[in-house]
């Protein structure tokens, strides 16, 4: 049943080719690539993805590029792996596409039959661009709400600023008092440009102090590896013994090898004795 059903609405809604039961009976990957594609198209004009399927990479990346626009854009979930099968199964999951477009069509009063090709761009969707501009228009409501109340708390307080506005337009200017706060700015301004070069100052200061310490430190590096030069050329009084005992270790250790390679040899012999002897006496 719900071959038929995919078959119709696909042909209401304008697919250029034809698409019987026969198709699905083996999978055809190609075939349901080109109405994912078609389908997408369809939903978005604008959408960019890959229609290149050769390769199973490709084929891969093309399943979960359409699943997950679905998914943002439409809120349809799809199976991917039904539709990478591309047999009946994937055409159910088709049918969850075709049925969202089927519908929309046909709420906005289109008949399938008055369908023509040159008329397709009037019911194309854009809902993911409506999406959006429902957030947005949410998010405008919300700021003019709270702007709105801001305000009216301002325009409540009004009355008292003036009052105080026009008190304070109406006093006339003292020119002492004004002598007296330029003058606390500019003694407070001259306290900052004093601080300003003690600080400057301090930093010449520690910059010589660095130099100074740097200084130090590369005479002390100098005669570091000066004296590591010299204990470097010093042979030590002890390395011929230790030379010589090296060379007896090594001569050990040479007839350890040898005698233990004859010791698992003579045992793997013993071992086989034995076993021939116990075959033997069974």
């Amino acid at each position: 049943l719900f071959f038929s059903d995919f078959t119709e609405m696909m042909r209401a809604l304008g697919y250029p080719r034809l698409i019987s039961m026969e198709n699905f009976h083996t999978p055809n990957f190609m075939l349901v690539s080109e109405v994912l594609l078609w389908l997408v198209k369809r939903y978005e004009p604008q959408t960019d993805i890959p229609a290149d399927v050769e390769t199973e990479q490709d084929r891969v990346f093309f399943i979960k590029a359409v699943a997950q626009f679905m998914a943002t854009k439409a809120h349809i979930k799809l199976n991917t792996k039904r539709l990478y099968q591309a047999d009946g199964y994937a055409v159910k999951e088709l049918l969850k596409v075709t049925s969202v477009l089927y519908g929309a069509m046909n709420t906005k009063g289109v008949e399938r039959a008055d369908l023509r090709e040159e008329d397709y761009g009037k019911f194309k969707l854009d809902l993911g661009s409506k999406v959006a501009d429902l957030k947005a228009a949410r998010q405008l409501a919300s700021e003019i709400t709270s702007k709105g109340a801001v305000l009216y708390d301002l325009l409540g307080k009004e009355m008292e600023l003036r009052e105080a506005r026009t008190e304070s337009i109406a006093r006339p200017l003292e020119i002492n008092e004004a002598e007296k706060v330029m003058k606390i700015a500019i003694d407070s301004v001259l306290e900052q440009v004093q601080k300003t070069k003690d600080m400057l100052n301090n930093v010449a200061l520690d910059e010589t102090n660095l130099e100074a310490k740097i200084e130090k430190r590369k005479l002390e590096l100098e005669r570091s590896q000066k004296r590591l030069q010299t204990l470097q050329s010093v042979r030590p009084a002890f390395m011929d013994e230790y030379e010589k005992v090296e060379e007896q270790l090594q001569k050990q250790y040479s007839s350890y090898l040898e005698k233990f390679r004859n010791l698992t040899y003579m045992e793997q012999l013993l071992d086989d004795h034995r076993r021939a002897e116990q075959e033997m006496f069974e």
